[in-house]
């Protein structure tokens, strides 16, 4: 692919980013600080911004800069991580391990993590952002999940649905397990 065949798609790509967000070119000249003439000459393809404009623009537009300007459109491929590939931390002390499962751009919205207790092991957390609700599923093992004063026992194939804006706990009783946490913030 050339540097011509990537300035031709640009302009519609940057657009349809744009509208699949329902956001009007005011609004993202308020979230990149990029003036709205600028978005909109680059839209009709009659400028060509500089890398840090259209850095600007991916953030705001929350749009992956390598996406924006690859062939490929990111529903046309099958990402693989392997297992050696997938972030983790073992927090050994506490008895568990997390595996960061998903794309480091959902942070914040939608996060999906493996969570491997031993025997006694726990995550404790904090409060996180108000309106953020975690849901737990069990994959192996028995584990009490704790969100404020509330209290619930989950063993396989259950699924837990609590607040994660208060302090909560998740623990494994009677021996290791392993669940899905997904943390979504409304």
């Amino acid at each position: 692919m050339t540097d011509s065949d990537v300035l031709s798609r640009l302009p519609e790509r940057l657009k349809n980013a744009r509208r699949a967000q329902g956001l009007s070119l005011e609004a993202v000249e308020k979230l990149s600080g990029v003036s709205r003439s600028m978005v909109s000459q680059i839209e009709r393809g009659e400028s060509n911004p500089t890398v840090a404009t259209l850095l600007n623009l991916t953030r705001a537009l929350d749009v992956d800069f390598a996406g924006l300007l690859g062939e490929e459109a990111a529903e046309d491929r099958v990402e693989i991580l392997h297992e050696h590939q997938t972030p983790a931390l073992d927090r050994a002390g506490d008895g568990c391990k997390i595996r960061i499962l998903s794309p480091p751009q959902d942070t914040g919205r939608f996060e999906v993590y493996e969570l491997i207790f031993s025997e006694g092991g726990k995550l404790e957390s904090k409060a996180h952002e108000r309106g953020t609700r975690e849901q737990l599923i069990a994959e192996d093992g028995r584990l009490e999940v704790t969100s404020g004063v509330a209290k619930g026992i989950i063993t396989n194939g259950d699924t837990a649905r609590y607040a994660a804006d208060v302090p909560h706990c998740i623990e494994a009783l009677d021996g290791p397990a392993r669940a899905i946490l997904m943390v979504v913030k409304f």
